[in-house]
């Protein structure tokens, strides 16, 4: 009996860290954290609509899978081999090729379970997957962009090929209710973690859920947000740390950060080449603009470079959050 209250004050006394966003780099970072001390609650977007999610999303009415996966994946403490499975895509075969497995693993357990949040606990124990994964709402959403000429792109997936500069994003429905378990996370969390994530279409569609937000804005635990390394074609042309900053204050109804990390390491000329030929560019530290917001400004070199593509350094700005969290 001793041991089990001594187990569970030692759990209640591990930090319990919520982490917002999608896509690669929130999955570069879950890889990180997964190896601290702390609780993590990965709250994911439910707006992809391209790909193998786009199809399971339009043909099983389903919550789109994808970005679960990627996070599921990052989290479990499973073999490399598991990894691999998950991860699959098929190139071949009628009506599979281009699908994940993971994807279709999810789908499945979808089906059996009735339900996607419980399909995404019962995978999590089969991986065992160290947090909880959740999607930001129980019904999917379709992500919208006010481009600056006027006009209205829809879905996910195009919003970054439309080649315009963006106003603004909007969900639809605008009322979609946030999922319970996601906001009791916020309302138990020690910090709250934002990014890194394609800032238009991972991480402001989690912030626009209403119910949300409200809870994040009214929590009192640090917000600290991780600045992408680069700028993204189609959505963040030009963009400097603060920028990214702004347009989060502009659709989210003013300040609400309370830390900025940024990565100020210098980039191997080659590595630059390679990304501008896809329109991409490192970005800037604007640190006299990021003061103005007054914000904490962390910025140091954070970044690695590894298969290929620049990349978080997860350890890294691991340990750079468990810092700020212990202050």
């Amino acid at each position: 009996m001793a041991t089990g209250r001594r187990r569970k004050q030692e759990s209640e006394q591990i930090p319990k860290l919520v982490v917002i966003g999608g896509g690669t780099g929130l999955s570069v970072l879950l890889r990180g954290l997964k190896q601290e001390p702390v609780h993590i609650t990965a709250i994911v977007t439910v707006a992809d609509d391209g790909g193998s999610s786009g199809r399971l999303r339009e043909e099983m009415d389903m919550l789109p899978p994808g970005d679960i996966r990627n996070v599921l994946t990052a989290l479990a403490d499973t073999e490399p081999l598991m990894e691999k499975i998950m991860q699959y895509r098929f190139t071949n075969g009628r009506g599979l090729a281009g699908h994940n497995l993971g994807n279709l693993l999810i789908a499945a357990m979808n089906d059996i379970t009735g339900d996607f949040v419980t399909a995404v606990k019962q995978l999590s124990e089969v991986l065992a997957v160290r947090g909880d994964v959740l999607p930001a709402a129980n019904e999917s959403i379709l992500l919208k962009a006010e481009m600056v000429d006027g006009s209205i792109v829809s879905g996910e997936s195009q919003i970054p090929r439309a080649g315009k500069k963006i106003k603004r994003v909007f969900l639809e429905p605008a009322d979609v209710v946030p999922l319970d378990e996601a906001v009791r996370a916020i309302r138990e969390a020690d910090a709250i973690l934002i990014g890194p994530g394609s800032l238009y279409t991972s991480i402001l569609p989690n912030l626009l859920v209403g119910g949300l937000f409200d809870e994040i804005k009214a929590s009192s635990v640090p917000k600290i947000y991780i600045c992408n390394v680069m700028t993204q074609p189609g959505e963040t042309d030009s963009f400097t740390a603060s920028d990214h900053v702004i347009a989060m204050y502009d659709h989210l109804g003013g300040p609400f950060l309370d830390t900025i990390i940024v990565n100020t390491a210098e980039i191997a000329p080659f590595v630059l080449e390679k990304y501008e030929e896809q329109g991409a560019a490192p970005v800037l530290c604007d640190m006299d603009n990021l003061e103005r917001l007054n914000l904490e400004v962390v910025a140091e070199p954070l970044i690695m470079f590894n298969g290929g593509v620049l990349r978080h350094d997860a350890k890294a700005v691991s340990k750079k959050v468990i810092s700020i969290i212990k202050q």
